[in-house]
């Protein structure tokens, strides 16, 4: 049985080869414009920061080297049941300066669209193992972020040679570029 969590909450990962599944609703919105939301990973060394630019995955970029994270593409709608991205992890191949990874979630084009979290509802991001399809752990995302425009869901890391995985769920007012100014 999952695990569901509670923000800030932390887990051990039972494997190392992984699917994170994120997923979402969205409301109508007033201007008529569909939204696009954009899951993206950074993987993070000691200090922080990215790797390098092969170690940042998102719609352009959809692998890093040893095909350790692996993006299975851009959902432009989120139409439909279930997770509306995924992403392959298999910490068995993972760089070994990495010792974080961080999973983000962006609005694309959200100030020309006039677009934010508070009108994205059923936000989850989940654990599902990738040998035997099961679900180990979910966080729901159940505040509303009327403003952020960006929310960084959860990330794995490493302690102690443990991968684990916590629950973030922060929101912030910007998209990509703030991330990636924020990591690089």
């Amino acid at each position: 049985m999952a695990i569901n969590l509670q923000k800030g909450q932390r887990e051990s990962l039972s494997t190392g080869n992984f699917t994170v599944g994120l997923g979402w609703d969205t409301n109508e919105t007033s201007t008529g414009v569909d939204f696009d939301l954009d899951a993206s990973v950074f993987i993070l060394g000691e200090n922080k920061k990215i790797l390098s630019d092969q170690h940042f995955i998102f719609y352009n970029n959809l692998q890093c080297p040893n095909e350790a994270v692996v993006h299975t593409g851009d959902n432009r709608t989120g139409e439909g049941e279930g997770d509306d991205e995924s992403i392959l992890i298999d910490l068995s191949k993972i760089d070994s300066r990495a010792t974080e990874v961080c999973i983000v979630v962006t609005i694309d084009e959200y100030e020309s669209r006039k677009q934010n979290f508070g009108q994205v509802r059923n936000s989850f991001i989940r654990i599902v193992d990738n040998t035997n399809g099961t679900e180990i752990m979910k966080f729901e995302l159940d505040e509303d972020f009327s403003i952020e425009t960006a929310i960084e869901f959860g990330r794995i890391y490493k302690r102690n040679n443990e991968w684990k995985f916590e629950a973030i769920g922060n929101g912030l007012k910007g998209g990509l570029q703030d991330f990636l100014n924020k990591y690089n």
